[in-house]
């Protein structure tokens, strides 16, 4: 894993962004439904597979994962991973859901990919930390916690 892998995630919001742009319909979309939701259902989506990959990374490939984001292993990636699977399947199931679903899933991405994001620059700045999965996953970190609050302000939701 090296300056490849520090494009993924980064890749996949934007596609997720791609996909909602071009008109393109989400699992679980419902004819006439804004443009908004239609795209918040594009996030969530994206997000629900991206956490469910974090999850496989941090757990099965935990050694050249730390490695890739300049850390060392320990037992709190796993934990990672662990999160990581709960916020992939919850996120998931909102995809194609409500109001509810959305809300309840977005709080713990917001806070968890914020407070990650915050820790990245942490790490960048006083460790010197530039590995490609500390420093190109704050455009996940912040790109889609961003998006996801501003999608559902726009819809209307919160």
């Amino acid at each position: 894993m090296g300056k490849v892998s520090g494009l993924v995630l980064p890749g996949l919001f934007v596609l997720a962004w791609v996909f909602a742009l071009t008109g393109q319909s989400p699992p679980g979309d419902v004819p006439g439904e804004l443009k908004d939701v239609t795209y918040l259902r594009w996030m969530l989506y994206m997000a629900g597979w991206v956490f469910l990959s974090s999850s496989v990374m941090h757990t099965v490939f935990a050694k050249k994962m730390a490695e890739s984001i300049g850390w060392k292993t320990n037992g709190f990636q796993y934990e990672i991973g662990f999160v990581s699977l709960g916020l992939g399947l919850g996120s998931l199931y909102a995809s194609q859901h409500g109001k509810e679903a959305w809300i309840a899933i977005a709080i713990p991405i917001v806070s968890f990919l914020a407070l990650a994001g915050i820790n990245h620059v942490v790490e960048i700045v006083r460790e010197k930390n530039f590995a490609p999965n500390n420093t190109m996953i704050l455009v996940w970190d912040f790109g889609m916690p961003i998006s996801i609050v501003a999608l559902l302000l726009s819809s209307n939701t919160i």
